[in-house]
C-alpha cells in the first residue's frame, strides 16, 4: 500500500489483513491475536488524517508522544475487536446470521465382546444418554393444535442490531436473538412435555453389529444416531468403541492367536498327538520325537477373520516342555537308568547356542 492510498484503499486493505489474522484460518501461529491488534492499531492511525500526518512526520514515536496511543479497553477479547470491524460472531465466518439449523451433538459408548464373538461378530445392545426430538409436538416446540408466531423481539429476523461507538467510528453489531434463539418464531402455547425446546433427554437403546474380526479398542461409527438437531437441524454421530476381554487362552497378534501347550518330557522325546486350544473348540497337534521346548506348530486358518474379509490368520501353539517334579523313588530309579543310557547323539541339537540365542531373543 502506496502512502497516498485512499481511505477505502486502507480500509479494504485492513480488512483482508484481519480476515488473514482470523485465529480460525491461522491457528498455526500463536501471535496471530497480538499481529491483529497491531494491524488494528496502525488502521486507526491511519484512518484519522490528523494522526496520519502525525506519523508521516515523526513516525511510531511521534504518533504514542503525541497522546493518540490506541486504546483497547473498551474491547473484552480478540472476538470484540473483530466483531468492532465485522458486526458479528466469529463463530462461522465474518458476520451474524440468523440462526438456522444447528447439527446435533455425537455421542460415545462402549461396549465388552468376548474374543470368540470378536471373531464371529455379534449383536449386542447398547445404552446411553441421548437427546431425541420430542415425540409430543413433533420436535417444533409446541403444543399440538396451537399455532407458532413471528417472535416480536426480532419480528421474525432471529438477530438483533445493536449500534455502539469505538475508536474507529460507530459499528452495528448482530447478535441471536436471546428469545427465540434465532429460529425467528416462538411457539404460542410451548410443548407441556418439552416446554418448547423440541428435543427431550432420555435413555436410548440400540442394537449394534460388530463384526468379525474386530479389535480391542476399534471404533464403529453409526451416522445419524448421536443426540437430534436442532431447528431442524441433522442429528449427530454415535460411535460406538468395542473393549474386546482377554481370553486366558490366547493371545492376539493382529490376526494371529498365540497358545501354549504343556508338554511332559517324556511325551516330548517320544512323540505324541495331544489337544491344543481352539476358537472353534480343541484341535489336534501333532509332536515330533525329540520335539524341543518352544517350538511353535502353526495350524493354518485356525485365527482370527480379516476385518474386511479374505482368509483367517493362524493359530500359533507354542510348546512348553514341562520337567517332572517330586519324583518318587521309582521314577527316579527309572531316570537315572535313562540317563546312563544317553549318548552325544541323542544330546546333540540341530542349531548351535548361538543360533539359540538369537530364536530366543525373537520369541521374546
Amino acid at each position: 500500500m502506496t502512502r497516498d492510498a485512499s481511505d477505502a484503499e486502507i480500509k479494504k486493505s485492513f480488512r483482508r489483513l484481519a480476515r488473514e489474522l482470523h485465529p480460525d484460518v491461522n491457528n498455526h501461529d500463536p501471535r496471530a491475536e497480538e499481529k491483529f491488534k497491531e494491524a488494528a492499531e496502525a488502521y486507526e492511525v491511519l484512518s484519522d488524517p490528523e494522526k496520519r500526518n502525525t506519523y508521516d512526520r515523526y513516525g511510531h514515536e511521534g504518533v504514542r508522544g503525541g497522546g493518540y496511543a490506541p486504546s483497547f479497553e473498551g474491547f473484552g477479547s480478540f472476538a470484540d475487536i473483530f466483531d468492532a470491524f465485522f458486526g458479528g460472531g466469529m463463530s462461522g465466518g465474518f458476520g451474524g446470521g440468523r440462526g438456522g439449523a444447528v447439527q446435533g451433538g455425537d455421542i460415545a459408548v462402549a461396549v465388552d465382546i468376548d474374543l470368540a464373538e470378536a471373531a464371529t461378530g455379534v449383536t449386542t445392545e447398547a445404552a446411553f444418554d441421548a437427546v431425541a426430538a420430542c415425540e409430543h409436538c413433533r420436535g417444533n416446540g409446541a403444543e399440538p393444535g396451537t399455532p407458532i408466531e413471528t417472535c416480536t423481539r426480532c419480528d421474525g429476523a432471529g438477530q438483533l442490531q445493536s449500534v455502539s461507538r469505538t475508536p474507529f467510528g460507530q459499528v452495528v453489531r448482530t447478535v441471536v436473538c436471546d428469545r427465540c434463539g434465532g429460529d425467528g418464531r416462538i411457539p404460542k402455547q410451548p410443548c407441556a412435555v418439552c416446554g418448547g425446546r423440541g428435543r427431550v433427554a432420555g435413555e436410548k437403546k440400540l442394537s449394534i453389529d460388530i463384526p468379525g474380526g474386530i479389535d480391542d479398542g476399534q471404533r464403529i461409527r453409526l451416522s445419524g444416531r448421536g443426540h437430534a438437531g436442532e431447528r431442524g437441524g441433522p442429528p449427530g454421530d454415535l460411535y460406538v468403541l468395542v473393549r474386546v476381554r482377554e481370553d486366558e487362552r490366547f493371545v492376539r497378534d493382529g490376526e494371529d492367536l498365540v497358545t501354549v501347550v504343556d508338554v511332559p518330557a517324556p511325551l516330548a522325546a517320544l512323540g505324541a498327538t495331544l489337544e491344543a486350544p481352539g476358537l472353534d473348540g480343541p484341535v489336534d497337534v501333532s509332536l515330533a520325537p525329540g520335539t524341543q521346548p518352544g517350538e511353535v506348530k502353526v495350524i493354518r486358518g485356525g485365527g482370527m477373520p480379516h476385518l474386511r474379509g479374505g482368509r483367517r490368520g493362524d493359530l500359533r501353539v507354542v510348546v512348553n516342555v514341562v520337567i517332572p517334579r517330586r519324583l518318587s523313588g521309582s521314577q527316579k530309579r527309572l531316570l537315572e537308568q535313562l540317563s546312563d543310557t544317553l549318548t552325544e547323539e541323542n544330546l546333540r541339537s540341530d542349531e548351535g547356542v548361538i543360533s539359540k540365542l538369537k530364536r530366543a531373543l525373537r520369541a521374546s
